[in-house]
């Protein structure tokens, strides 16, 4: 099994940052909007700060699962699939066989970009999520994946997916 590049660490962490910080604006925000206004008198003295200090505990965890998410991240390109395992709290194996595979791309978004990694996109035959990602890699490993991936493909056309 692979492991992503540890540098996605930083993208993760970056964005767990993100989405705390504007999560926590606004819940924070409309705390201290609440207590300034006659909706609810009298305002307990401790709202904001306990509201703060819940913000603070979803932002920890939430830092914490972007940490752990790369310990768990793993892939295989094996004989007939390719086969994904991830998940912090709930563990998702994700096999996606060849066969299934309808194209593949890789995408690099800014962030990703400065610390230097990319993304492969697997786009499948099916219904549900019917697309998976491969986060975390260089840009050579993503362009190597790609085009082993499109030549697995091709080589499965004409088999039974199941």
């Amino acid at each position: 099994m692979e492991r992503l590049t540890p540098r996605v660490r930083v993208v993760w962490l970056v964005l767990a940052f993100a989405r705390a910080a504007i999560f926590g604006g606004f819940v924070v925000g409309g705390a201290i909007a609440l207590s300034r206004t006659d909706l609810w008198v009298p305002v307990p003295s401790v709202f904001v700060p306990a509201v703060a200090a819940v913000v603070i505990v979803l932002a920890v965890v939430r830092v914490f699962v972007a940490w752990r998410r790369y310990s768990v991240w793993r892939f295989d390109l094996r004989d007939d699939d390719l086969y994904i395992k991830r998940g912090v709290f709930t563990r998702i194996q994700t096999v996606v066989p060849y066969v299934r595979v309808q194209h593949v791309d890789s995408r690099r978004s800014p962030l990703e970009r400065t610390v230097g990694l990319a993304t492969v996109v697997v786009f499948t035959a099916g219904s549900r999520s019917s697309d998976v990602a491969i986060p975390g890699l260089t840009p050579a490993r993503a362009e190597d994946l790609q085009e082993a991936l499109r030549r697995l493909a091709i080589e499965s056309a004409g088999e039974d997916a199941v």
